[in-house]
């Protein structure tokens, strides 16, 4: 086996190994991951598990990279084919509302936010580096309706604090009394929202 190979089979390795680590963190948290289980569930030895990590809050850091990727190819690379402004605004939430179904299980990046948010540390730092990057996407995506005149001149920070509310109560909601239900008061808290700060409100 040359290099290259070995280097790729080692990263695809590392992927398989993430991509199990993410599925069991959604049902336990990051808290709730554990070597010796998730060596186990990709048929590997714990001791080939660390020689990809090498220690479990690597691994925690790995997979919230992983949470913080698929959740921004999902929800905001998939809206950017639509026109800036509005249409763009509501295909970032109306995606971030489709991540709620996807998510069923657990979000990762949310329960990141209640197990480390009083908890100084590497993965802490991450999880706060995650939100903020998000809250300046959703800033952004505000500030462009503003420009094109779909929204009222406003505070985008505050903005952004309001849109994020709404696909954070639909997740809650939908984990206790199913998606269907939570997506329809997520679709009208998004539209009473628009049209509440619409140039014309």
């Amino acid at each position: 086996m040359n290099i290259l190979t070995a280097t790729q089979k080692g990263a695809a390795t590392r992927e398989a190994i993430i991509d199990q680590a993410y599925d069991m963190a959604r049902q336990t948290g990051l808290e709730g991951l554990s070597i010796g289980p998730l060596a186990q569930a990709v048929g590997m030895s714990k001791s080939g598990v660390f020689a990809h990590f090498g220690s479990r809050e690597d691994l925690q850091l790995a997979v919230l990279e992983s949470a913080a990727m698929r959740f921004g190819q999902a929800v905001l690379i998939a809206a950017l084919s639509q026109p800036r402004g509005l249409p763009r605004l509501r295909a970032i939430m109306r995606n971030w509302f489709e991540w709620g179904r996807m998510a069923t299980g657990g979000c990762v990046l949310v329960g990141s936010v209640s197990e480390y948010d009083d908890r100084p540390g590497p993965i802490r730092d991450r999880v706060r580096q995650n939100e903020q990057r998000w809250r300046t996407e959703l800033q952004r995506a505000a500030q462009l309706a503003i420009d094109a005149g779909h929204l009222r001149d406003g505070d985008t920070d505050q903005y952004a604090f309001e849109l994020y509310a709404i696909p954070l109560a639909m997740l809650h909601e939908a984990g206790l009394f199913g998606y269907e239900r939570a997506r329809r008061h997520g679709d009208t808290a998004l539209e009473r929202w628009i049209a509440a700060h619409s140039p014309t409100a």
